[in-house]
Parts: C-alpha cells; structure tokens; sequence
C-alpha cells in the first residue's frame, strides 16, 4: 500500500467491538432525501452509497425517528415500526456493499418535532410552540422506543446504532437546565438531570446485547441560560461507565445555530475540536470530533495531538465525497472545499427541498432532482 503523508488519519482503530480502516467517519447530516413518510428513497440509497464509496470508515446516517410523534419534519428517516425493516436493510447494505461499516442514528426531537403537540422534558417555548412535559409513563414508553427502533436497525444489518443526543433534540432537553425545570427525579441537579438519556442507553443494551450503541453528544449549547461543558462532563462519564461505544461530540443547538457569535464561530477550522479534547479527558471510549474539518493536514494534527480519536466529516465529505482517497493520494490541493461563507444547502433544507451543493457539477445535480421523489 500507498505510503501515505497522514499516518494517523489511516490507521485502522478498534472502535464498539468492530475494526475500523482509518480514523474518518460521515458525520451524520440532514439533507432532506427520505422519502415521504419516512420511507428510504432511491435518492437516500444513492446518497450513502456515495459516501461510503469515499474511504471513510464509519457513515453514520441521520437522525431515524423513534415515534412518528418525535419527527422533525416528514422527509425524517423512520424506525418506528417493522415495515421500514426491508428500506434500511437496503440502506445499510449500499454502505456495508462499498466497504463501510454502516451506523443508524436515532432520535426524538421533543420540542422540535413537526408534530400538533410536541412534547420535552418542560414546558419551555421554542420558535413560538410550548411543548407539553412528559409524564413518567411516557417517559418509560420513549425509552422503550429507543431500544426497539435499535433492535429494528440490527435487525436490517447496520453495524452500530447512535443515540441522538445533540442539536437541542429530547435527550439533550432533558440535560439541560434550560430546558429542564423538573421537580421529580428528572430534573434539579445534574445527576438527575442526566437520568433519562443514561436510562434510555441501558435499556437500548438490555435489548440488543453487544451491538454498539454511540452517543451524538451535546458538550455545550452556546446559550448563556444553556448546558455548559462543566455539566455536560458528567453526562459523558455517566455514558462511558454504561456501555456507550462512542461519543460523537459538538456544541450548539437550532436555538444558537444562528446567533452572530456562533455563526462567526461555526466559520472557524475545527471550532468543535475543543469540546472533543476536554470531553476526551474524561471518559474511556473514542471520542469522534467534527466542525469543518477541511483539510487533511488539520484532520492529522487533530488525531496526532490526541485531541480525539476519529474525524468526523459532514458536508465536507458531502460536498467531495473524494476527500478521503485524495487525502491519501496525496492530492490535498484537490479536494473541493465546502465556503464557510455559503449555506445554500441547508437553506434549502429549511424550505423542505432536498440539499444540493452549488460547487456539484451540473449533470449531478440534475440525476439527484430526478431521484428524488
């Protein structure tokens, strides 16, 4: 083989039982391609066998909903139910078919579903909607959600499952003080606050044995009533002490995504690196960080420097899904690079209309419209 500039960046890992060929991974990114009622599409099963057909080790595809009930918009991917088993089975087979270990990450929104009723851990408004608090029983019945929803994803012969605990979703709502002012063994002080999400990890093992489970892990919200990381610290030892393969850490929420200071933030070179190196500190199991990542070189100093112990990659791989072979080719120079400047794609995701990058060559963007339906 190829001797190659980053040696880091190729070297196969142990990661949640299974063997990785190199440290990079899709991180899982919303683009609008499921069909509607959150069937797999023709347009989804090309999507993810693009990116596995990249090199990278690890595709983690987006936020599965658990209940329709918990999906954030209708073109949601679902695993609510045994007769999306034969679509995800087709989904994980084009990633597995490609030499890419395939993960299915799953989710509730709470108070971000596209529901009539949306519910959390309080009744704290988000873009003009209250979320009804969950009662206990419900609580136990979302926990139960999660567990069948991975079993659903072993089942159609995905290599891993990842709890979605980022971006403001149910989980994370239940962390953190902002959206948590519970009274009852869910809420107050830290150690309660984490309870649900570390209850939700133990039975989704309880059912599905050694599968690995990751965990989509929010280090801080960047809101200044937020979760900070000095709390989100004990979430991350709570979950390294109970089995989680991995943590997927990143910092923000749809309530600070679009704040001038975060967005000057989200423009710089790995600005997520720092949450992943101090939550690294704390726990036993990898840690993958994200956060344009966009070259190689930044991507092996990461790795070198013991910051974390996988790349992710999101629309940088989305937007050059060559990234990974020409990193180790050596032709750095050529690897298309997703403008901080631009957010054309996810634009089009908040209209409800499929992504699409404006630096793709015509005639891709052409054969992606026609497959979608």
């Amino acid at each position: 083989m190829r001797k190659t500039a980053y040696p880091n960046l190729f070297k196969p890992k142990q990661f949640g039982g299974m063997r990785l060929k190199n440290r990079i991974t899709m991180a899982p990114l919303y683009l609008g391609y499921a069909g509607q009622g959150g069937k797999v599409s023709e347009l989804l099963i090309e999507h993810y066998r693009l990116m596995a057909r990249s090199g990278a080790a690890l595709i983690v595809v987006e936020n599965a909903g658990i209940t329709p009930a918990g999906c954030g918009s209708p073109r949601t991917i679902r695993c609510d139910s045994d007769r999306y088993i034969g679509g995800l089975s087709k989904l994980a087979a084009a990633i597995r078919d490609n030499q890419s270990r395939a993960s299915l990450q799953i989710n509730h929104a709470g108070r971000f579903a596209g529901t009539a009723e949306p519910v959390s851990a309080s009744a704290v408004s988000a873009f003009k909607r209250t979320p009804r608090p969950l009662l206990k029983k419900e609580i136990t019945t979302i926990q139960k959600q999660f567990a069948r929803a991975a079993q659903r994803a072993k089942k159609a012969g995905f290599d891993a499952v990842e709890l979605h605990g980022g971006t403001g979703y149910l989980l994370s709502q239940f962390v953190s003080p902002r959206t948590n002012k519970r009274t009852d063994i869910y809420g107050g002080a830290i150690e309660n606050r984490i309870r649900f999400p570390v209850e939700v990890l133990k039975r989704v093992k309880d059912l599905v044995g050694g599968f690995p489970v990751g965990y989509r892990f929010l280090a801080d919200e960047w809101l200044p009533d937020g979760l900070k990381l000095s709390e989100s610290k004990v979430l991350a030892k709570a979950l390294s002490e109970n089995g989680a393969a991995y943590l997927s850490v990143m910092g923000g929420t749809y309530e600070s995504f679009f704040l001038p200071g975060v967005v000057q933030k989200s423009r710089k070179p790995g600005y997520m690196v720092s949450l992943a190196h101090a939550i690294k500190k704390e726990v036993r199991v990898p840690v993958i960080t994200a956060g344009r990542i966009s070259t190689p070189a930044r991507a092996e100093a990461i790795l070198r420097d013991n910051k974390a112990d996988f790349i992710g990659l999101a629309r940088m791989l989305w937007v050059d899904p060559q990234w990974p072979r020409k990193a180790r080719q050596g032709k750095d120079r050529s690897i298309i690079k997703c403008s901080p400047k631009c957010n054309a794609c996810m634009e089009l995701v908040m209209q409800g209309k499929p992504a699409f990058c404006p630096q793709w060559a015509k005639e891709k963007r052409a054969e992606f419209r026609r497959l979608f339906r």
